[in-house]
């Protein structure tokens, strides 16, 4: 009721701007919206519109809150879609309402981000910038996207709030998502936002280059023959106002000469980059003797300079194939022949390759990474009956395996991580004295909502860091990835898992079978200080 006649005071009594904005934000992600600074303001209020209520600050446990001049959603939740206000008070004693719409959509099927939540294109020259990230206080972006697609090529250089994309073209346009995560107060939350970009890259030229022919080239040719020259040069970028590509017959352009069995045949394309390529076919409808003592020129031109190349006719030597060049030939097929097998031998057992050269040489690192654990451990943990093969297996059956018998040191939540540490420092600093990241994927990990905060550091140092690999064990038969996250489904797709089955139970402690072969070849190499041969 307070807020209600408070609401009332401030439209009866004091002068009262209204303006409006609406906000789309995706379901169980954080969300920020930020009350217009106004020059003279000293106070803000914020309202639930719908019931005339103000918003408190933070308290424990609250989800919806108001903080100075923004009002902070963590997570969103479907009924939070409504009209809010805020209020600025001035030291005049008159205010300014902002009202603000609020519209949560939530995840549906086959679509990646609901088109409400797409920011303007703010430049066409190549630079996005992540909508939104100033907001949110030390946020990490952990993946770009365009059109719903993981964002990766050489053209992209990555900073830490935006993306650069050199050269843009046609092609580039489209919807570029940036997903990156804020912890408050030790919870994380996840954020998306989507810019739409265009590029507006116009036609430049650059110092036109030939491809071929080469200058002072020899073509080797039949008299009475017919024969064909093409030359091709790169002059610019996207289609240039001049650019020519013509051929000279000792200094006299084609079009000029007389002679009906000269002509040419022009044509142009644009390369992967929006780079403008013209090239010009001379075509001789039979070479004479005279034509062995001729200079062939192409020409070619922009609006910044010229260039030419050069090339001449010669007869094309008679030879017989000997014994020599069978000998040279049956060699060259017996060799092929023979990296073929060889590939496809390394590629079949390349796992067992690997170990018995890692047991025969013992190519242990001598070198001292800095790093303490060879792997950090990350499982659902639970307190239902049925995590009981899970943590068996990771309490009992790794450490045996990879510990005792290998001579590895591993690093497992609950067991490495002691009482009283800060949870969230100690597994970051935990994984940055890891090598390996080792993830147990099972239908629990998978209907999880909300993944683990040490999941989301891990996937944060494989895909953004790029300083930790990722060994993914699928513990359960899984039939679809759909439901995992898109990162986990991205590390899935580029190197696989390493399945579980039923039949490994039969001899788990066996460090020899196919699944302990499979995760010690994406091990990595025991330090030879650390390395006891007594160790399995």
């Amino acid at each position: 009721m307070t807020g209600h006649v408070h609401l009332i005071f401030l439209y009866t009594f004091f002068f009262v701007s209204v303006t409006s904005k609406t906000f789309d934000a995706m379901e169980g992600e954080a969300l920020t919206i930020k009350c217009p600074r106004w020059s003279s303001s000293v106070k803000v209020t914020w309202y639930h519109t719908f019931t005339n209520k103000i918003i408190p600050t933070e308290e424990e446990g609250s989800r919806i809150f108001s903080l100075n001049r923004f009002l902070w959603f963590l997570p969103t939740s479907r009924e939070d879609s409504g009209d809010y206000a805020c209020v600025t008070h001035f030291s005049n004693n008159s205010t300014k309402l902002f009202n603000m719409s609020v519209q949560v959509h939530p995840y549906e099927q086959g679509v990646c981000f609901p088109s409400q939540i797409r920011y303007p294109n703010d430049t066409g020259r190549g630079k996005i910038v992540c909508p939104t990230i100033d907001n949110y206080k030390n946020a990490t972006i952990v993946q770009w996207y365009k059109n719903c697609r993981p964002l990766q090529g050489e053209r992209y250089f990555k900073g830490e709030k935006y993306i650069f994309i050199n050269n843009p073209r046609k092609e580039d346009d489209g919807y570029y998502t940036c997903r990156f995560i804020y912890i408050h107060k030790g919870n994380v939350f996840n954020v998306s936002a989507t810019r739409i970009f265009i590029s507006k890259a116009k036609h430049s030229p650059i110092p036109p280059q030939i491809l071929f022919p080469k200058d002072k080239g020899v073509v080797e040719v039949e008299l009475g023959a017919p024969l064909s020259l093409k030359c091709q040069a790169r002059l610019g970028i996207k289609k240039q106002p001049l650019a020519v590509v013509t051929w000279d017959v000792d200094n006299i352009p084609v079009k000029s000469l007389e002679f009906s069995r000269f002509h040419e045949k022009t044509h142009f394309f644009e390369g992967r980059q929006q780079e403008y390529y013209k090239e010009t076919t001379l075509h001789i409808s039979e070479i004479e003797k005279e034509d062995l003592q001729a200079n062939f020129t192409c020409v070619v031109m922009n609006e910044m300079s010229n260039t030419k190349a050069t090339v001449t006719l010669k007869l094309k030597a008679q030879c017989e194939v000997g014994l020599p060049n069978v000998l040279l030939i049956v060699g060259s097929v017996v060799l092929l022949i023979a990296i073929a097998v060889s590939v496809i031998l390394y590629r079949c057992f390349r796992v067992d390759i690997v170990l018995l050269y890692r047991e025969i040489f013992q190519p242990y690192s001598v070198k001292d990474d800095g790093k303490i654990y060879d792997a950090y451990v990350i499982y659902p943990k639970t307190h239902t009956n049925e995590a009981g093969f899970v943590e068996h297996f990771v309490y009992q059956v790794m450490p045996d395996i990879l510990e005792n018998k290998c001579g590895y040191k591993l690093c497992i939540y609950g067991r490495d991580i002691y009482p009283g540490e800060d949870t969230a420092s100690a597994i970051e600093q935990r994984m940055q004295k890891s090598r390996r990241l080792i993830i147990l994927l099972t239908h629990q990990l998978i209907n999880c909502k909300e993944p683990a905060y040490d999941q989301h550091i891990a996937l944060y140092n494989a895909l953004i860091q790029n300083d930790t690999k990722v060994i993914l064990l699928e513990m359960e038969k899984i039939e679809s990835y759909e439901k995992l996250q898109e990162s986990l489904r991205f590390i899935i797709k580029q190197q696989g898992t390493i399945k579980w089955k039923k039949q490994h139970t039969a001899h788990p402690q066996s460090s020899n079978s196919k699944f302990w072969k499979h995760v010690r070849y994406h091990m990595p190499l025991i330090l030879k200080s650390s390395y006891s041969p007594n160790a399995g």
